[in-house]
């Protein structure tokens, strides 16, 4: 039996689909997201990623933590921006193609006029169709996933 507290708690939940507009306000762009329960993290197209004004030359990518990073983003229209932005963390991410360490820094993603800040790791997704990747670290304690609702539904 479900409790009427935990049925109040998902109430106020909003229900995303699996595609979904969102706003990265930090660069003034909308992206077509794919929305994956199965990312821990949010991820987003980025090339040029270069540590600012770093004058240690260590490989280890943990090293950089703190410092700034840019990187330049291209939506799935074409719309361009730079970003430079603290490294608030390097994940270790498991994918098809192996192991491999990300930067992440904090941005501001929105929807339907709702801001959520995470961390967002930074990945040349060039050759994927949606150039941001929505992990559970947006969807954790505000979101729901209903796979048969459309982005054309909001």
């Amino acid at each position: 039996m479900i409790s009427s507290n935990a049925v109040m708690a998902e109430s106020k939940k909003s229900i995303v689909g699996q595609v979904e507009t969102i706003k990265v306000h930090e660069l003034d762009l909308d992206y077509l997201a794919r929305i994956d329960t199965g990312a821990a993290t949010t991820s987003i197209h980025a090339t040029d990623i270069k540590v600012v004004g770093e004058d240690s030359k260590s490989d280890d990518m943990r090293d950089h933590l703190g410092h700034k990073v840019s990187f330049t983003s291209v939506n799935e229209k074409g719309e361009e921006a730079e970003f430079e932005g603290k490294i608030v963390k390097v994940s270790k991410i498991r994918n098809a193609q192996g192991v491999e360490r990300r930067y992440a820094v904090k941005m501001d993603l929105g929807w339907n006029g709702e801001h959520k800040e995470v961390a967002v790791n930074l990945r040349d997704r060039s050759k994927l169709e949606y150039k941001l990747l929505i992990g559970r670290n947006w969807l954790e304690g505000s979101y729901l996933v209903d796979v048969d609702k459309s982005d054309d539904d909001d």
